[in-house]
């Protein structure tokens, strides 16, 4: 009886140890589910990382349009500050760019002042002009509209001659080769605009801009010009007049758009280039013109190379 109890007991330890080696087994070949395999939650994909941005220029002070925003830098990419404008209302209307850059003119990067000219509201046909801009590097900003009304927006340029005073310049409402053009005026550093008078001029405008704050300039003809077509103010936008060219006739049609003038010393100075389509020396050359009536008429000097060419 004995026996047979032992052989029981030993059959019994043999059945043991042959399910605990099949139980490891068996657990080392079940696969190890994730808690979201356990739970049925599913796993968040992995969200691509965005492109670091790089400024459009190696300047100091830049910004980048990457990612659809406009962001400005004043430390060369080192950090960033977003501006509160929609990209879109910085080429709304009719731009003159690629969309990758800023439309030369229409902005401010300085260390002190950063503005930037664009439109504003729903109404593709009619829209405000506002000048958007910050005096503390983009800790604050601020909006001023320049006019409540403009309808597709065309050339834009913007710029200050000291602390206070800055102007405004657009045109729009082409038709053909035929537009309206509008200048602003600010005394208190952008927070408020004033209109000027017209100069009556429906010709496209090539560019314009003030030496002063009682004297500035116009210039037209942006297509197929013949001789420069440039209108002065000497009283800060109340009334213009044509300026007068004394043109040398071997120039006759071949310097043809005026830049906007420069003081040199007591006197102005202009460089009037050829147009689109100049073809003497090569197209490049322009010709450097005097003026010793605060620019209303303007006498030839001489003509300027590209590398003499320190106007802009």
């Amino acid at each position: 009886m004995k026996t047979v109890v032992l052989s029981v007991c030993g059959f019994i330890m043999i059945a043991l140890i042959m399910t605990l080696v099949n139980y490891e087994n068996l657990i080392s070949f079940i696969p190890v589910r994730s808690h979201s395999q356990v739970t049925g939650a599913q796993e968040k994909p992995k969200q691509p990382q965005s492109e670091p941005l790089r400024p459009v220029t190696n300047d100091t002070i830049s910004y980048t349009l990457q990612n659809n925003a406009l962001n400005i830098t004043y430390d060369n990419g080192k950090s960033w500050v977003k501006v509160p404008v929609e990209q879109a209302q910085l080429f709304a209307g009719e731009y003159n760019g690629n969309k990758q850059e800023l439309i030369d003119g229409s902005y401010l990067l300085t260390k002190y002042r950063t503005a930037f000219l664009h439109s504003a509201g729903s109404n593709p046909k009619n829209k405000r002009i506002v000048f958007t801009y910050s005096l503390d590097q983009g800790k604050t900003w601020h909006h001023s509209t320049v006019t409540a009304s403009f309808t597709a927006l065309r050339f834009r340029k913007t710029a200050f001659i000291n602390e206070h005073f800055g102007y405004v310049i657009i045109s729009g409402d082409r038709t053909m080769s035929q537009e309206s053009s509008r200048v602003f005026l600010t005394q208190d550093g952008g927070r408020s605009w004033k209109e000027t008078a017209s100069t009556g001029v429906t010709q496209l405008i090539s560019d314009g801009g003030f030496v002063n704050e009682s004297t500035g300039f116009l210039s037209y003809g942006t297509i197929n010009p013949e001789n420069p077509e440039l209108y002065v103010t000497e009283d800060g936008g109340k009334s213009w007049s044509k300026a007068v060219f004394t043109m040398p006739q071997k120039y006759l049609k071949i310097f043809v758009t005026a830049e906007i003038p420069t003081r040199e010393g007591n006197r102005l100075a202009v460089l009037v280039n050829q147009g689109p389509n100049g073809d003497y020396e090569g197209g490049k050359v322009n010709g450097k013109f005097i003026s010793e009536n605060n620019g209303r008429t303007w006498t030839f000097s001489e003509e300027v190379q590209p590398d003499e060419n320190q106007q802009e």
